[in-house]
């Protein structure tokens, strides 16, 4: 859902410009997939933002300024979720291609649960529901920790890890995925890294395309991707070679051989 992950970008944005240190959309993406209120103290220890904290504020930005921001941040970003909740195109019928190859889909978020709730009640009217759908706050802590994948696999009944396969936009993703012992997918176009909405890619030229979707390559790989694609629908060639590797007797535990990518 939210094609170029904007709403917490946005959100996160509003909450740190009222707080009269504004941050820039690339701050908020750099830590984006990581529990909210992790995000948070996140981009507050960037040493740009911790700088102009402590000259706004007269002291560098203190655990009870995250408290207060997180505070902040949770009724505006279930207000805006809203206007980002349009699930990305084409993935509802991939999803089922998926399940007619036999596998269940999980999903794990750094939002909170009443966040998720909503999201999965707009997703079930779009034409997606996932079988488990896990966020931080059910499992000891949230992303890069392997924790949430493995209460999906759980709850799916699925196993062994190496036989599944985590589907992520942001570089915590694919830390996730590698530290559950699974396939790692990095999604570019669609997603985080990338990170624009259908309108503004479409009004892209070409060679800007081409620079954003390396550089998500880049990243993506760079934090151990076996694959990128460019959107959750187009794995299914992905899926298939993963099939014949474990066929093979292979796993995720295989150095990635550089950058593999679907469709381009």
């Amino acid at each position: 859902m939210d094609h170029g992950s904007c709403a917490p970008v946005e959100t996160l944005r509003g909450i740190f410009r009222d707080a009269r240190v504004p941050v820039e959309s690339a701050e908020v993406r750099l830590h984006m997939g990581l529990a909210k209120k992790t995000h948070i103290e996140s981009i507050l220890a960037l040493p740009r933002v911790r700088e102009e904290w402590s000259a706004r504020h007269g002291a560098p930005p203190s655990p009870a300024d995250a408290d207060r921001l997180y505070a902040d941040f949770i009724p505006r970003q279930l207000s805006s979720l809203r206007d980002y909740s349009t699930v990305i195109e084409a993935v509802p019928r991939a999803v089922e291609a998926m399940r007619k190859r036999g596998l269940a889909i999980g999903s794990t978020t750094g939002y909170t649960r009443p966040m998720l709730d909503y999201l999965l009640g707009r997703a079930r009217e779009q034409g997606f529901e996932p079988d488990a759908a896990l966020c931080p706050g059910d499992a000891p802590e949230g992303r890069p920790a392997p924790w949430m994948c493995y209460l999906a696999a759980i709850r799916m009944k699925v196993y062994p890890m190496a036989a599944m396969v985590k589907i992520g936009d942001t570089p915590v993703d694919i830390e996730e995925g590698l530290n559950a012992g699974m396939w790692t997918i990095g999604v570019t176009r669609t997603g985080n890294e990338v990170g624009l909405t259908v309108d503004e890619w479409q009004q892209c030229a070409e060679p800007a395309r081409t620079a954003l979707l390396a550089g998500a390559r880049q990243r993506l790989v760079a934090a151990g991707a076996h694959y990128t694609a460019e959107s959750v629908a187009e794995c299914e060639e992905i899926l298939e070679e993963i099939q014949t590797l474990l066929d093979r007797g292979e796993g995720p535990w295989r150095v990635p051989a550089g950058d593999n990518t679907a469709n381009g």
